[in-house]
């Protein structure tokens, strides 16, 4: 690798580090502030109540919600390549645990995916097929995003302020929703003409040599897919969807077990916000913190107790935490390292 190219990386690497490690500490002191204006006794107190065999039900809902996705992973490969189960499942696993648990570990997640199934089919072919899947991920999540904030701005008396930030989040996720659909529709070959006007300024020369081909590869297969293969379409969105009601099912019944007033119109909104947070938050691991608060706000909103969302965000993560070490077994059973995810993101 050129000197140069090799000074840009580890500085952006050590940028990347320095982020991570900051929202980290945030995130950790967002959590335990939270745990102290609760209280610590009441948290554990509804985690008791919970029980044990009633986590093990969430892990299971959990990993449904993870087949959800693989089912749409796999509706994603174009032809004559496939994809079954025993792939793509161990795969969005793998690229769970490294979202979950690594700092920014969303930017890199796609890659460990597409790492994971490579003796399957090429590498630029799995990496196309998940970005595939999850464009089909943002229409549906989007359209979920926009009825959760809606419901909750008009259903429930909040204050200004908040009522401020809904509506521009709504706003702001229409316009994202807006572009990805043009960008499709248009075919807009974005990374392919970045990669090119950075290779003829002598940027990354190096990188760029087989990677703006690669680049132009992988929306060529993203883009064909669109035009090959529409009777997947709306497969692909039901199985999506099918991931966001498990994560509506799944809040509806830790509410069932800690809290005396479960009902749908809450389960829905609780699950709505934690996916937004999902979204805006994923670069810190695990979301601690973050995800308390959102809970913490839910919660308070429909009258629930800051207690009950808050513990709800914990039982959550603990599943989360769950399948992030089944993830890392896999990986290390496969041979697989986080350096084998990271030198494949560089050199896509």
């Amino acid at each position: 690798m050129d000197e140069g190219i090799a000074v840009n990386v580890q500085r952006r690497n050590r940028a990347a580090t320095y982020i991570g490690v900051g929202a980290a500490v945030f995130g950790i002191l967002l959590f335990l502030l939270l745990v102290y204006t609760v209280g610590l006794d009441e948290i554990a107190a509804n985690i008791a109540e919970f029980g044990l065999p009633a986590f093990f039900v969430i892990v299971i809902l959990y990993f449904a919600r993870m087949c959800m996705r693989a089912s749409a992973w796999m509706l994603s490969v174009p032809e004559p390549y496939k994809l079954k189960y025993r792939d793509t499942i161990p795969a969005v696993l793998i690229g769970e645990a490294m979202s979950s648990m690594v700092p920014l570990g969303i930017m890199i997640s796609g890659t460990a995916k597409a790492v994971a199934v490579r003796k399957r089919i090429p590498f630029v072919v799995g990496l196309s097929s998940v970005a595939t899947e999850n464009i089909f991920y943002t229409f549906v999540t989007s359209a979920f995003l926009i009825l959760g904030a809606v419901t909750l701005s008009r259903v429930f008396v909040l204050d200004e302020a908040w009522a401020w930030t809904v509506n521009i989040l709504i706003g702001g996720i229409i316009a994202v929703f807006g572009l990805v659909l043009l960008m499709v529709v248009r075919q807009w070959h974005f990374a392919s003409w970045v990669c090119d006007r950075l290779y003829s300024r002598g940027y990354f020369t190096l990188i760029l040599e087989n990677g703006r081909r690669n680049a132009r590869l992988f929306e060529e297969l993203i883009y064909s897919f669109y035009r090959t293969y529409p009777k997947r379409f709306f497969p692909i969105c039901l199985f999506e969807c099918g991931y966001h009601l498990l994560g509506i099912a799944e809040v509806y019944f830790i509410l069932s077990r800690i809290s005396e007033m479960p009902s749908l119109l809450n389960s829905f909104l609780l699950e709505s916000v934690s996916r937004t947070i999902t979204i805006v938050f994923k670069f810190i691991p695990f979301m601690i913190g973050v995800d308390e608060a959102g809970s913490h706000f839910v919660a308070n909103t429909v009258a629930l107790g800051a207690g009950v969302g808050v513990t709800l965000a914990v039982i959550r993560k603990g599943r989360i935490l769950c399948w992030a070490l089944i993830g890392l077994l896999i990986m290390a059973r496969r041979g697989l390292r986080f350096a084998h995810v990271f030198d494949a993101d560089e050199h896509r």
